[in-house]
């Protein structure tokens, strides 16, 4: 007779085993109706499993985040079932739930057109529509490996083989006769998705993300709770759309990428203005926090990597070269083997900590060129690293003021939107339970002492420390994972960093990993985005641009450009000989944020005409007050 305890605490007892249909109807029939799956003592289940035993149940409802991505992972699988309806032949590989909808990858020869797309949609409506069952079937492995390849669902076979063999294969059939290999759980029946979905685009996806294997095509689709969700997300995909760093990063001239050195930016002088000053910015808030900046070699020894753990991690991402007398070294994927070397010079006393050590560095990893993204997605990049060696007591409040200054930072750049994901000890790592237990309690004391919203990321952490993650929300709801903290209490031992302890003796230091914008190019292509590439005056690329509106006004507006650039604002003269229309339009488009047009009355009076970015209104004074109006907005917040 199993006793079901709900979430709320209530208990619920039963004469003979149940399932998830028997418990939503004993409750209510609000219940019954909106119910999706259940998690039964932790783990996820359809509605039909049975429940033999006393256990512990939530019922999820499509208000459950883990609900939605059980509708998408529903949606996937019938624009699977309706691909090979209209598609007889295609076959069907993987089709997980990411974020905000769901994809599913296809093997076909003849490509998938737009219009293709809207016949998919269609008849996933009509499947939906009728309301076809969801039925789960567990098989044998060489029965469902011989089914697949008889069916010609070869991928499929492939993927089972691969399955190890203490794990149980579950086959969903949707309806009479689609069915896919899946570990579940799925909705009862096709009509319980709803019609809040769309399909967004077509791309290649190589087979396994491998590109020695063939190319396979694989179509995305969104899908949402409700018809105003879909309205939602869709909207912000056009604002997207409109704000991409890689479509303003050109118009404003600041960047470009080519296929001689992939993933790596070709920064123009604009672009390099704007890099430098996020720097200037960062290097006035650390020095103020009693950061010191190094710099480290690009280029490091094999036998250093092996010793941090790095090779045995990341060496098949890391770039190597082989020196004639046979020596192996790798471009540094990180920074901070290269850090502890710095503190290992000279003798350190508890007296010197926390040694707060920050470096620009610049990085190199491999990514699959079909990774690559503009700038948030590149090989080579900079991190604003810091390393901060301390005592095991000083941990928390170290970590504390780590993210008091990351929120600062964040604000002071316009994102208010904060939240935290906390990640723990992943499978594979380096050290002792008992170190990453004293880790991940201090990091979570932390995390609770900032009373900010988090969730908790199980297994994801560093392999050699417990991590928090810093989370922003743009302009347009679009949430970006920015700055890390890391607590590491191996990496130091296994590199030798010592200091001397109050009774004399030598002691491992421990070692916190602070990235504030993570890196520098993936910041940069954030913020663009988030402004729409608006900039705040003070980091705008380029401040000003002078407009002489004829030739015989160019003597004035350089007088005016020499004025400005003398005050330290990054300004230009334009003297072309174009009508002042176009180079508004022009330096508009460019979204430079100040305009100073000089004409024949301006000259007169000694004035300039100021045009805003963004409005239509124009103001007109002194030439000496605009620039000193120009210079008061001209000053990094600190």
């Amino acid at each position: 007779m199993p006793q079901i305890q709900l979430l709320d605490g209530k208990k619920i007892s039963f004469t003979k085993s149940i399932n998830g249909f028997d418990i939503t109807k004993k409750i209510s029939k609000s219940l019954e109706k909106s119910a999706l799956i259940m998690e039964v003592n932790g783990q996820l289940k359809d509605l039909s499993f049975e429940i033999k035993s006393d256990s512990e149940v939530k019922i999820i409802t499509n208000k459950d985040k883990v609900g939605l991505e059980v509708i998408r992972h529903d949606a996937a699988h019938i624009m699977a079932m309706s691909v090979q309806e209209l598609f007889p032949g295609t076959q069907v590989t993987i089709g997980p739930v990411i974020e905000n909808g769901f994809y599913y990858d296809f093997a076909r020869k003849e490509p998938f057109t737009n219009d293709d797309l809207k016949k998919i949609e269609k008849k996933m409506e009509e499947i939906i529509d009728r309301d076809v069952k969801t039925r789960r079937e567990v098989w044998e492995r060489s029965k469902a490996i011989d089914h697949f390849k008889n069916i010609g669902e070869n991928y499929k076979a492939e993927i089972i083989e691969s399955i190890p063999t203490n794990e149980e294969l579950s086959i969903y059939h949707h309806g009479e006769t689609w069915h896919d290999l899946c570990r579940g759980p799925h909705l009862v029946s096709s009509g319980k998705i709803g019609k809040a979905f769309k399909l967004t685009k077509v791309s290649g996806a190589y087979w396994r993300g491998d590109s020695k294997n063939e190319m396979l095509q694989r179509i995305y689709g969104t899908c949402w709770s409700s018809k105003k969700e879909l309205d939602d997300y869709l909207n912000r995909l056009a604002e997207a759309e409109k704000r991409d760093h890689r479509k303003l990063g050109k118009e404003m001239n600041l960047y470009h990428f080519r296929e001689e050195s992939p993933g790596s930016v070709f920064w123009h002088e604009k672009g390099w203005n704007l890099f430098q000053k996020l720097i200037e910015y960062m290097r006035l808030k650390q020095r103020n926090a009693g950061y010191r900046e190094i710099n480290t070699p690009e280029l490091l020894d094999k036998n250093l990597w092996e010793k941090s753990g790095h090779w045995e991690k990341f060496g098949e991402m890391m770039f190597t070269s082989e020196t004639p007398d046979e020596k192996i070294f790798a471009v540094k994927p990180m920074n901070c083997p290269g850090c502890v070397q710095v503190f290992n010079q000279g003798l350190k006393s508890y007296r010197d900590l926390p040694l707060k050590l920050s470096e620009f560095g610049k990085v190199h990893r491999y990514e699959p060129s079909g990774a690559l993204h503009g700038l948030l997605r590149v090989r080579a990049f900079t991190q604003d690293d810091a390393h901060i060696f301390c005592t095991e007591d000083q941990i928390t409040e170290e970590c504390i003021e780590v993210t008091k200054l990351i929120l600062e930072i964040y604000k002071d750049l316009g994102f208010k939107k904060v939240f935290l994901k906390y990640s723990d000890r992943p499978k594979k790592r380096v050290g002792d339970d008992s170190v990453w237990d004293k880790s991940e309690k201090a990091l979570l004391a932390t995390i609770k002492k900032t009373k900010l919203e988090f969730e908790i990321n199980k297994g994801e952490g560093a392999f050699y420390g417990p991590k928090i993650e810093f989370v922003l929300r743009d302009a347009i709801g679009r949430d970006w994972q920015c700055g890390t903290l890391q607590v590491d209490l191996n990496l130091p031992g296994r590199l030798g960093a010592t200091y001397i302890d109050k009774d004399g003796q030598k002691k491992t230091p421990v070692m916190l990993h602070r990235a504030l914008f993570g890196s520098l190019e993936r910041f940069i292509g954030i913020i663009i985005e988030n402004y729409a590439g608006k900039l705040p005056f003070w980091l705008s690329p380029t401040q000003l641009v002078v407009l002489p509106i004829s030739e015989e006004h160019n003597k004035y507006a350089k007088k005016i450009f020499e004025e400005a650039f003398k005050e330290g604002i990054n300004c230009e003269v334009d003297l072309r000989n174009q009508k002042i229309n176009y180079k508004i339009r022009e330096h508009s488009l460019a979204k430079v944020p100040m305009l100073f047009i000089c004409g024949d009355k301006e000259i007169k009076e000694k004035k300039v005409t100021i045009r805003k970015l963004g409005s239509e209104k124009q103001e007109k004074i002194s030439y000496k007050k605009a620039v000193d109006k120009i210079k008061s907005l001209n000053k990094i917040p600190i």
